[in-house]
C-alpha cells in the first residue's frame, strides 16, 4: 500500500497515521542577560545624572544665598534725611534725600492708581507665582526677533524684590537671586499685600520713593486725590525715573502718560471716552526755576560738614527766582541769535548782593540738564581785562589817583602788547587808561603799583587766589580766575571796600529747630577812599568806554570788560542798585568766538538781566 510522503510516521516497521503539523520559521530572542545588563546602565547613568544635578542645582543655590540679603531686615529700610532747598521768598524750587509721603492701603488709593501700574508693569500679576513663564517667553520671543533687548520678563514681584533687597547691578547671578526673592515674598503676603507694599515703596524720581510722595512733589495733592491722567504719568516713571521726572523732562513724561494711557483702555482699565478725557487734561505745573540746580548744587556741597547728623533739613536760601529765570531766558536768547552767529557755545550769569555777599542769581552754563558743570563757579579762565581793577588798585595805594598820567606809547623791549583800535595821546590819566582798557598804560600801572607780586598779593585780599604769573603779562589777566571771584572782587569795589564771602543759605530749620549759621563776615580789602576812586573809574568805563552797551538807566552802572587773546573768553563785571553781577562767554574747550569782546555781547546781558533787578 502505497503512503502518502508527510502523512504519518514509521514505528518499528509499523505504519501510524498522525495529523500533519507545521515547523515555524526560527526567530530572534535576545538573551536575558544582555536585556538586564542595558537596562542596568541606564538606571545607573540616570542616578548619576541626577545626583550630579542636584549637586550643581545646591551650587547654585548657594552661590545665589550667599550674600543675599536678610528679606526680613531689608524691609527695615533706612532713608537719606530730606533737604528741602526754598527760595529768598519761601517758595520751594528743589529736594533731595529720600522723601516718603503716607503709607495707604490698596482701599484708600483711587481704583486706576493701581490699576495703570499693573496694566504697564505686568498685566498677568494676579495669575502668576511671582516668576511669569509666559511673559519671560513673549519677552524672549520679542527680544529675538527684534535683535535686542526691547521687552523684559519681570513681574511686579520680582521688581519688588529688586527695589527693597538688591542693588541695580545686571548679572545673571542678581537676577537668579532676584528670582528666589520674589518667590519668597509670593509665599510671605497675599497679592494684595505686595502690591500695597509696592506702591508704597516704588523709586518714582526726584528722590520721592512711594505714590503718594511723588503725587505731591510732581502735582502738589496727595495719591488719594489722584487724576486718572496722573495716575498714568507715575505708572510710567519706573521704566525711567531719572529721564522720565515731570520736572526734569516734561514732554518724555507725558509722551510716557499716553501709552500708559492706551494700556489702560487694553486691560479694561479705562473706556476709550476716560483714556481721551484724561488725556485731554494733563496740565503739568510749570517750574519755578528752570535750571536752579547748579545752585542747588553750590549750596548743598559741604552740607554733611556744616550741618552733622540724620535730621531733615529745610534751608531757605538767598535765591531770587525771579530774577533767576529772567537771567535764563536773557542769557539762552543771547545764545540762540548773536551768540550763535559769532560761535558763542557757553555763557555764565551770576548776580550777588554788594553788600552782603548773598547770591541772588546763578546761571552756570545753556543747560543743567546737558552739563550740570557749573561754569559761574567750578571754570577758571584766564580774565583778560576784567582784572585790571586789581593792578590799579595797587597803584592807588601806593600813592597815584585817578588823574595821573601814564604813557600809553608801545613797550620799548622783546614784548610789546597791542592796544587794539586805542590811538596812541602819548599820556592819559588812570581814569582813562583804565576806561578805555589800554593794555601798554596797564602793564606801565602794574610797575608804577610794585610789579606782579604786590598786584597778586593785593588780588588775594579780593577773594582771587590765581594762580598768576609772575611778570608784567599779570597786567592784561593771564592769570586764573572764575566768575565768582571777578564778581566779588567788583562787589568790594561796589560796596566801599569790604570783601564779603558770596554764600547762599540764609537760614536753616532741623525739624523745627532754628539751626546756628557759621559764616565768615566781610573784611576790608581796601581803604574807602581807593574804593571810591576805583568805582570813579570804572563808572567812566561804563559811561564813555569799553563798558558803554552795559549803561543802565536810572542809576548808576560801574563795571569793567575783559577779552582774552583770540577771542576765547568774553567778561563782563560790572553793578547797579547794589547787585553786583558777572557774564562770562565763551566755549567750553577754548576755541575762538567770531570778534566776541567783554563789552558787546557780555555787556548787553548784563543790561538786559540787571534792568529788571529790584
Amino acid at each position: 500500500m502505497a503512503i502518502p510522503c508527510g502523512a504519518g510516521l514509521l514505528y518499528h516497521g509499523a505504519v501510524r497515521t498522525s495529523p500533519a503539523r507545521k515547523i515555524a520559521p526560527p526567530r530572534f530572542i535576545p538573551a536575558r542577560p544582555q536585556k538586564r545588563g542595558a537596562s542596568l546602565r541606564w538606571l545607573r547613568w540616570s542616578v548619576i545624572l541626577g545626583v550630579w544635578g542636584g549637586l550643581a542645582a545646591a551650587v547654585v543655590v548657594l552661590v545665589l544665598l550667599w550674600d543675599l540679603p536678610r528679606p526680613e531686615d531689608a524691609l527695615l529700610h533706612t532713608r537719606r534725611p530730606i533737604t528741602t532747598l526754598a527760595a529768598a521768598d519761601g517758595r520751594v524750587f528743589a529736594t533731595s534725600g529720600d522723601l516718603y509721603g503716607e503709607v495707604l492701603r490698596l482701599s484708600a488709593m483711587p481704583a486706576h492708581l493701581p490699576a495703570a501700574f499693573l496694566a504697564v508693569e505686568d498685566r498677568r500679576f494676579r495669575q502668576h507665582f511671582g516668576l511669569d513663564v509666559i511673559g519671560l517667553l513673549r519677552a524672549a520671543w520679542a527680544n529675538l526677533a527684534e535683535g535686542r533687548v526691547v521687552q523684559g520678563g519681570s513681574t511686579l514681584t520680582q521688581q519688588l524684590a529688586k527695589n527693597l533687597f538688591l542693588t541695580p547691578e545686571r548679572s545673571m547671578r542678581r537676577k537668579g537671586q532676584e528670582a528666589l526673592l520674589a518667590l519668597w515674598l509670593e509665599s510671605r503676603f497675599s497679592k494684595d499685600q505686595l502690591l500695597e507694599i509696592y506702591l508704597n515703596r516704588v523709586y518714582l524720581g526726584g528722590g520721592a520713593y512711594g505714590v503718594d510722595a511723588a503725587a505731591r512733589l510732581y502735582f502738589g495733592v496727595p495719591a488719594r486725590r489722584l487724576a486718572p491722567w496722573q495716575s498714568a504719568m507715575l505708572a510710567g516713571l519706573p521704566k525711567a525715573p531719572s529721564r522720565l521726572n515731570p520736572r526734569a523732562n516734561p514732554d518724555a513724561a507725558i509722551a510716557r502718560a499716553l501709552e500708559v494711557l492706551r494700556d489702560m483702555v487694553e486691560t479694561g482699565a479705562l473706556t476709550a471716552a476716560e483714556a481721551r478725557l484724561a488725556q485731554e487734561q494733563i496740565d503739568l505745573p510749570s517750574a519755578s526755576g528752570r535750571d536752579t540746580g547748579w545752585f542747588a548744587d553750590w549750596v548743598q556741597d559741604d552740607l554733611a560738614e556744616r550741618f552733622p547728623g540724620n535730621a531733615d533739613l529745610t534751608l531757605r536760601t538767598t535765591l531770587d527766582l525771579r530774577l533767576q529765570g529772567i537771567a535764563e531766558q536773557r542769557l539762552e536768547a543771547m545764545l540762540a541769535g548773536p551768540g550763535a552767529a559769532a560761535r558763542v557755545g557757553q555763557a555764565a550769569f551770576l548776580a550777588m548782593d554788594a553788600t552782603t555777599g548773598a547770591v541772588r542769581v546763578m546761571v552756570g552754563g545753556r543747560s543743567y540738564a546737558r552739563s550740570p558743570f557749573n561754569r559761574a563757579v567750578q571754570a577758571r579762565r584766564q580774565p583778560g581785562s576784567a582784572f585790571k581793577p586789581v593792578v590799579f588798585l595797587a597803584a592807588l595805594e601806593r600813592g597815584l589817583g585817578p588823574d595821573d598820567t601814564v604813557s600809553d606809547g608801545a613797550l620799548r623791549g622783546r614784548w610789546s602788547p597791542g592796544n587794539g583800535g586805542w590811538r596812541s595821546h602819548g599820556a592819559i590819566s588812570l581814569e582813562d587808561a583804565l576806561a578805555h582798557s589800554v593794555n601798554t598804560a596797564a602793564v606801565r600801572v602794574l610797575a608804577a603799583g610794585g610789579g606782579a607780586r604786590v598786584a597778586a598779593a593785593v588780588a588775594a585780599r579780593l577773594g582771587l587766589p590765581g594762580p598768576f604769573p609772575n611778570d608784567a603779562t599779570m597786567a592784561l589777566g593771564t592769570g586764573e580766575a572764575s566768575l565768582m571771584e571777578l564778581t566779588g572782587m567788583i562787589a568790594a569795589i561796589c560796596n566801599g571796600g569790604m570783601q564779603a564771602p558770596a554764600f547762599g543759605i540764609a537760614s536753616a530749620e532741623a525739624g523745627r529747630r532754628s539751626l546756628t549759621l557759621a559764616r565768615p563776615g566781610a573784611e576790608r580789602a581796601m581803604a574807602p577812599e581807593h574804593a571810591a576812586s576805583l568805582r570813579r573809574m570804572l563808572a567812566a568805563a561804563v559811561d564813555h568806554g569799553t563798558g558803554r552797551a552795559a549803561a543802565i538807566t536810572g542809576g548808576e552802572t560801574i563795571g569793567k570788560t575783559g577779552t582774552t587773546q583770540g577771542f576765547r573768553d568774553a567778561w563782563f563785571i560790572g553793578c547797579s542798585r547794589g547787585l553786583a553781577a558777572g557774564v562770562w562767554m565763551g566755549n567750553d574747550d577754548a576755541t575762538p568766538m567770531e570778534g566776541v569782546t567783554g563789552g558787546a555781547l557780555p555787556a548787553r546781558l548784563f543790561r538786559d538781566v540787571m534792568e529788571n533787578a529790584r
